[in-house]
């Protein structure tokens, strides 16, 4: 694999329409030749013959010689390919992690590209469109500010604040949580109960936002009133009661009521208020009581039983962001609570023995996805599927940090060094970086940009022949997206942050400068494709079609998480250390504290 680590199929038309005349004479000379094989018409003198390429000889070794000089990278990757080995270990080039002030800046102007074409056409609004120019909320009865609690943390990281300023006296004197209406309760938490917290830190603790987030969470309690403890999937924020999902009323997802932990207990050491701590550890505490052996979690919990629900296993949607707050909930207390980290270790384990798999080209590393199947004895068995979803690009950098917290006996160094890691940390510290390497190369698209979900191919594909003909990767494919024919939701890209939130994390662990370098490849595609010239920046339909057809959508989480992600990428590393902070999964940045409430179960 190349330094740069995209293996472009991006060609321009020019290229394209000057192929085919080099390709039909290059096929002629071949026909020709090809037929022409039983006929000879001249003799040929073999000594002369292997006189010349002796001397071909020394010019294709002097050209070898100097290419490998100038990629030296190349002849390890093809060692790395051919017995196994990665570069992950090899030491790398002094690095101050600094800021790239540029790009920095850079990233910068894309917020203020978004932020202020929103606050323009549709300020307090959920959500905004950018090539309509107008906004909408997520309820008839009006909305509660998603965009804009989402975003402010970043203003205050980017140092915008007069755009700050204006978002302050929104929630000060228009928000309103009195809505008669059902809001998600997961999304709700991430993003404006983690918004609100993360505001709060920043702002020097501007007590606004912590008032704010009580009523918020006092709101979302209802939804924990169950006979296990599940919160409910939505939330009557004007009437506090809690309310099922109709089309699947009993059931819930795992990532969903597993992921609210960070921000409630949080709220909880900065209240002394023990309810909001104990009500989301009820919800950990009845998932480690009806865990699996394997310690893998189904995407589906039963609200009343609390018991996994046969369905999918994978680290994809509804599977996701359990197994990360595994890992952040430990951090979050300063590695005191050891039940979480027990429980993050299994799985893990787990996730290398079932769902760590390998392509069977060019050896890329992904997460499959294991579905039940029910036979008529009853019986359950699992059929392993290749597919990921973009959403699984979290884990690369997931894993890495993982690795130097409950993989290592002791503190690493930067980049940390192979005999400071356990044998688990040295096992997930490897997958980590070749996950986020597949991750990259998954943005080898016409745009640069990652597809909404890639499919595998296995060797019972016999999809070789399929990738000589067109051109695609060899190892994976975006299912559906046949040429000329309407892209499938798959081949979207929705301004997504799963890649780029690795990158961030990987460059602070290693300093390695291909991260900052990956980072900035796809910023620029984003700037090529998905911006919109009148503010705004919206998801486009085809990943793999240029020009890109927009969506009239700008997703909250570009500015909460992409653009902050990439701004972190290219800042100094004293900017919000990752051994003081965690981020939630909306990428609002929480500070690590010694807890103050001891619990029965975070305490076994």
């Amino acid at each position: 694999m190349s330094e740069e680590g995209l293996k472009k199929r991006k060609i321009s038309t020019k290229q394209k329409e000057e192929e085919p005349q080099d390709s039909k004479d290059s096929k002629d000379s071949r026909n020709t030749a090809s037929s022409n094989v039983n006929e000879p018409e001249f003799d040929i003198d073999s000594a002369a013959l292997l006189q010349y390429l002796k001397i071909l000889w020394i010019p294709l070794l002097l050209s070898f010689g100097i290419f490998i000089y100038v990629n030296p990278s190349t002849l390890t990757d093809i060692a790395s390919f051919w017995i196994g080995t990665t570069d992950e270990w090899r030491p790398s080039a002094p690095e101050t992690f600094t800021a790239d002030v540029k790009k920095k800046e850079a990233v910068v102007e894309a917020f203020k590209h978004a932020w202020r074409a929103y606050e323009r056409d549709a300020m307090g609004d959920d959500e905004y469109h950018p090539i309509s120019q107008k906004g909408t909320n997520l309820t008839d009865a009006g909305g509660i500010g998603y965009t804009v609690i989402d975003s402010i943390d970043s203003m205050l990281i980017m140092g915008l604040h007069d755009d700050y300023a204006r978002a302050r006296e929104w929630v000060a004197t228009k928000l309103s949580f009195d809505q008669d209406a059902s809001f998600n309760t997961f999304e709700t938490t991430i993003r404006v109960l983690g918004g609100l917290l993360s505001a709060y830190e920043l702002s020097g603790h501007d007590k606004i936002y912590l008032d704010r987030a009580i009523e918020l969470a006092d709101r979302i309690l209802p939804a924990f009133d169950t006979p296990s403890g599940l919160p409910l999937p939505s939330i009557n924020l004007g009437k506090k009661v809690g309310i099922p999902d109709l089309d699947i009323p009993y059931l819930v997802s795992t990532a969903e009521v597993s992921t609210l932990q960070l921000e409630f207990r949080y709220l909880s050491y900065l209240t002394g208020a023990d309810v909001y701590w104990e009500t989301v550890e009820r919800v950990m505490q009845t998932i480690k009581e009806n865990r699996r052996p394997h310690a893998l979690a189904s995407i589906f919990m039963h609200v009343e039983t609390g018991q996994f629900f046969p369905s999918a296993i994978r680290l994809g949607s509804r599977g996701d962001s359990y197994y990360e707050y595994l890992l952040k909930q430990y951090i979050q207390t300063n590695q005191t609570e050891d039940v979480y980290r027990q429980m993050y270790d299994a799985a893990m384990a787990s996730v290398q023995q079932h769902l760590i798999s390998h392509s069977p080209y060019t050896r890329m590393t992904y997460t499959s996805e294991l579905l039940p199947e029910q036979h008529e004895d009853g019986r359950i068995s699992w059929r392993k599927v290749p597919k990921q979803d973009h959403l699984v690009c979290f884990f690369g950098g997931s894993l890495m940090l993982g690795a130097t917290i409950t993989g290592a006996s002791s503190s690493v160094s930067i980049p940390p060094q192979q005999a400071e890691f356990l044998e688990n940390g040295e096992r997930d510290w490897h997958t980590g970086t070749e996950l986020i390497r597949t991750c990259v190369d998954t943005h080898d698209t016409l745009t640069g940009l990652s597809p909404e979900i890639a499919y595998f191919r296995i060797p019972s594909d016999g999809s070789m022949a399929m990738f000589h003909k067109s051109g695609v990767p060899s190892d994976w494919y975006i299912k559906g997206a046949s040429p000329g024919e309407e892209a499938p939701y798959d081949a979207r890209y929705i301004l997504r942050p799963e890649t780029v939130e690795s990158l961030f994390i990987a460059y602070r662990l290693t300093g390695d400068i291909r991260y900052r370098q990956w980072g900035w490849q796809i910023f620029q595609s984003i700037e090529t494709h998905c911006k919109v010239e009148t503010g705004g920046y919206a998801s486009i339909m085809n990943v793999d079609e240029v020009p890109s057809r927009k969506e009239d959508k700008m997703e909250t989480f570009l500015m909460s998480e992409t653009l902050k992600y990439l701004y972190l990428l290219f800042d100094d590393a004293s900017v919000l250390p990752l051994d003081k902070y965690v981020f939630n999964t909306e990428a609002h940045p929480l500070p690590i504290f010694t807890p103050h409430i001891q619990t029965g179960f975070s305490w076994t």
